[in-house]
Parts: structure tokens; C-alpha cells; sequence
């Protein structure tokens, strides 16, 4: 991160917060999604006037305006008032609008500051406490297990963020919580210029939503402003097991922890001699009282425990860390994460529709240890699935491609696997037609894993519908 990075997201951020406190003007929100409908009525709430507006006019949508209208806050549903919003004070952008949207070049040219839900609901609750995750992969969990174990502790604590529940719902509470773990995407992290967090994660990186960013290096900037207010009393996590990791935090000042599943020379990692977790100079918990599949998940719990530990001196205490050992070998895996749905006739079914990038189906691959007919398809991200032929040739005894990418997957794979791995490219399929065959190629002792690699929504509303689909189907007898 350059001087100049941070000194910008500082500039924002102050102008922001003046024109917050001062409440001047009227705030466009842009998309009347869960986030836009939070913020919008926290604003109302403190007194800021607020305009809302969202370019579709679906039944939800509509819905929420009326929700907003019975408030007293001015929304468009169907359209945006550009004229309006030039005159704005500030615009405030939720995660899945695209930087080239019509409201947001008309903000950008009329200089008017562009922020997330995120950064108005930390400027308008100041005492929470808050513990930020991003990270291509891993960043959910990690969020869920720091969650996990705040509770543990007696914490009144929330999820929030990317993970699903808008920040801004925490400050509509009548009692808020004292911490909150928070899940920052890229597309949050580019419109939240204050970001300040008790402690800093960040679990991977590798290529990802190379279909919105013009490149992995303008992809890895937005990850990047996890550190644009770092100073010397930063406390940051980060995994020690990827060097793309290594060369971000190079020069971001504060007190860095490392984790690691390969290493021992850090400050928490996985013995694998004695199996046993260590964190922060002593082991913790062992591995096999861990709920979760892989070494990924490892690294998770790992992440999640040592942001714990630093966020407080009293979470190192003797009865803290057995809290949360005990607490860490409760935690379940998340849906749509290697998820296992259905164990029939010696089959085991793997719901992993979260993984909608080539490094997310990597890491699952890694972990499997049977057969594997996987799952490949959805809407292309813009990566070559090259990447995949190592774990593939290793584990998979089939790999069935569908969806829009279906073609780029087969064109990717099949010669190089050719007599290693059947390859099947199921044209104009439904998830039901490919889970169909998937079922005729199974054996017992055989695992159907659906890891897309690739987003959901050239077939699906979103990961998640795919993720329940998939589960249904493959409960199902025939």
C-alpha cells in the first residue's frame, strides 16, 4: 500500500464523516437491496435526509420502497433521478452495483464522495467493535468462526457484512451489540475509505472477479485497502502460505500475526506431528476435535482464533483459550461449503456451491480423498481452469461441465486428462439432468462434489439457490 492510497482513503473518509456529522444535504442510495433498505433507514433515523433508488421494479423491490415511503424517505424503484442524485451530498453505493452504473459516473463527475453502507453504519455507531475479514477464499467462515467464538466468550456479538446481514441493521437495534465480526468483499472494501478495525484478516488471494476488475492488480487493490488506515497500533492476521499475501502486507505498518498450515515458525499453526493447533506459544486444540473438512478449514480456525486472542489481552487468559478450544469443536460447516447433503448407498454428496472461482474448487479438490465426479460450470469469471489439472488428475474419477462455461471447461481439460479422467460436456442441461448423471456414475465409496468454480447466474438467482437445489436433488431417490 503507497502513502498516496492511504492518504486518499483518509481524505474521504474525513469529508464523509464532516458532512455525516454536519448532516448536510440529502444521501442517495443506490439499490434497494437488504444493505440499501438498513442504510436508508439508519440515515432517516439520524436525521439525514435521504433519497433511494434502484433501476429494477421486481415485487421486492417495490416492496421496499413502500417499507421506505412509510418512513418517510423519497424513493424511485424502476428508475434513478439522476438530476437528484447530482446534487447530492453523498452517494451511497451498495456492493452488487457496478462501478459503471449511470447514478455512479454521474456521481464521479459531479465530485461527489462515493461510500458503502458499511462506512456510513461504522461512522454512525462509533462504539462498536469489530474484527475485518476479506480474502478470496476463506473469508466467510473465518467470519462465521470469529463470530463463533466472540460468543463463546459471553459476547453478545454478530456476523455482519458480506456474509449477509448489513452492518446497518446492527445500528437500527435497540441494544447493539459490542462486537461484531465483519465481512468485507473487494467491492465493499473499494467504497469504505474508513475502515478501522480492532484487528485486520486476510486469509488468501489469487485471481478472482476477473469479469468486473480489468485485471487481477486492480482486483488485489481494492483487497488492499483493508490496510489504507494502518498505523502502529494496527493488529493484522494473515495467512503465511501465500506469497501473493507476503508482497500485500510488505510495509503496512503494525503488529502482524501469521498463520499457517505448512509452518512452524509463526504465530499459529497446525503440528501435524502431534496434531495438535498451536496458537500464540502453546497448543491449543487438537485437530481431530475439529468439525470441518480439509486443511483449508484449518487454516480458518487458525485465522479465527488468533484474531480472537489479539483483539483483547483478556481473551489470552488461561480460561479464555480453553473457552475457545471447546468453542472452536463445535463449529459446523457453513451451507454451500463443503457441505455434506446426502450420504446414500456409499455415496457422499459435497454441496460446495460458494466456490464460484478456480482457487475455491482448488482448495476443495485438495481435500478430497476419494473418487470424485465433480461438478464444473456456471457463468465464466474470466480465469483459465488450467489450474485445476493437478487435483483433478489426482482425485476425480469424472468431471461433468455445464452452464455457459461448459464449453471453456472441456476446451481447458479434456486433452490433457484424456485417459485419465472422463471429461462430459452436458449441453442445455439442468442441474437436475447433471446431478441425473452424476448418480449413474457413482459407486460406493465414491464422492459428487459440486464446485463450480464459476458464479451461478447464468442458471441460478445465486450461489446459494444453486447450493439448495444441488442439496435437494441429490436427497432425492432417482
Amino acid at each position: 500500500m503507497t502513502m498516496i492510497e492511504g492518504s486518499a482513503s483518509s481524505r474521504l473518509a474525513s469529508t464523509v464523516a464532516r458532512i455525516l456529522a454536519q448532516r448536510e444535504g440529502e444521501f442517495a442510495v443506490i439499490g434497494l437491496g437488504r444493505s440499501g433498505v438498513a442504510v436508508s433507514k439508519l440515515l432517516h433515523v439520524a436525521g439525514v435526509a435521504v433519497y433511494a433508488s434502484d433501476a429494477t421494479n421486481s415485487a421486492s423491490i417495490e416492496s421496499a420502497a413502500l417499507v421506505l415511503q412509510a418512513d418517510g424517505v423519497v424513493t424511485d424503484s424502476g428508475t434513478h433521478n439522476l438530476d437528484r442524485i447530482s446534487r447530492a451530498s453523498v452517494v451511497v453505493v451498495s456492493p452488487g452495483v457496478p462501478p459503471s452504473a449511470a447514478p455512479l459516473r454521474v456521481a464521479r463527475e459531479a465530485g461527489i464522495p462515493i461510500v458503502s453502507e458499511v462506512e456510513i453504519a461504522l461512522r454512525l455507531q462509533p462504539a462498536l467493535r469489530y474484527i475485518a475479514t476479506t480474502g478470496t477464499n476463506g473469508k466467510t467462515t473465518t467470519t462465521a468462526l470469529i463470530g463463533h467464538l466472540l460468543r463463546s466468550l459471553g459476547y453478545d456479538a454478530m456476523d455482519v457484512g458480506n456474509i449477509g446481514t448489513p452492518v446497518s441493521e446492527v445500528g437500527l437495534l435497540r441494544v447493539p451489540p459490542v462486537w461484531a465480526s465483519l465481512e468485507m468483499s473487494s467491492f465493499q472494501l473499494h467504497d469504505t475509505p474508513g475502515l478501522l478495525p480492532d484487528v485486520g484478516v486476510l486469509t488468501t488471494l489469487s485471481p478472482d472477479h476477473l469479469d468486473r476488475y480489468p485485471n487481477v492488480e486492480a482486483y488485489y487493490a481494492d483487497k488492499r485497502l483493508l490496510f489504507a488506515n494502518a498505523s502502529v497500533a494496527s493488529q493484522w492476521v494473515s495467512t503465511a502460505d501465500n506469497a501473493d499475501v507476503d508482497s500485500m502486507i510488505a510495509g503496512v505498518v503494525g503488529h502482524h500475526a501469521r498463520f499457517s498450515t505448512l509452518r512452524t515458525d509463526v504465530d499459529a499453526y497446525f503440528d501435524h506431528d502431534s496434531g495438535m493447533l498451536h496458537v500464540l506459544g502453546a497448543p491449543l486444540v487438537a485437530r481431530e476435535r475439529l468439525l470441518l473438512t480439509g486443511d483449508h478449514n484449518v487454516a480458518n480456525a487458525l485465522a479465527a482464533l488468533l484474531a480472537v486472542m489479539l483483539a483483547d489481552r483478556v481473551h489470552r487468559s488461561p480460561a479464555a483459550r480453553m473457552q475457545l478450544a471447546d468453542a472452536i469443536a463445535t463449529f459446523r460447516a457453513l451451507p454451500n461449503r463443503l457441505e455434506p447433503v446426502a450420504d446414500r448407498l456409499g455415496v457422499l454428496w459435497l454441496n460446495d456451491s460458494k466456490a464460484t472461482n478456480i482457487a475455491s474448487t482448488q482448495v476443495a479438490l485438495a481435500g478430497m480423498q476419494r473418487p470424485t465426479i465433480v461438478l464444473l460450470g456456471g457463468r465464466h469469471k474470466g480465469a483459465p481452469y488450467t489450474a485445476l489439472l493437478p487435483e483433478l488428475a489426482r482425485t476425480a474419477k469424472a468431471v461433468l461441465a455445464f452452464g455457459e462455461a461448459g464449453p471453456l471447461i472441456v476446451q481447458d481439460l479434456a486433452s490433457a486428462l484424456s485417459g485419465r479422467v472422463s471429461v462430459e460436456l452436458l449441453t442445455d442441461a439442468t442441474l437436475a439432468d447433471v446431478v441425473a448423471r452424476a448418480r449413474v456414475l457413482a459407486v460406493a465409496g465414491d464422492v459428487v462434489l459440486l464446485s463450480p468454480a464459476c458464479s451461478s447466474y447464468d442458471m441460478f438467482r445465486d450461489y446459494e439457490d444453486r447450493g439448495r437445489q444441488f442439496a435437494s436433488l441429490a436427497r432425492h431417490d432417482t
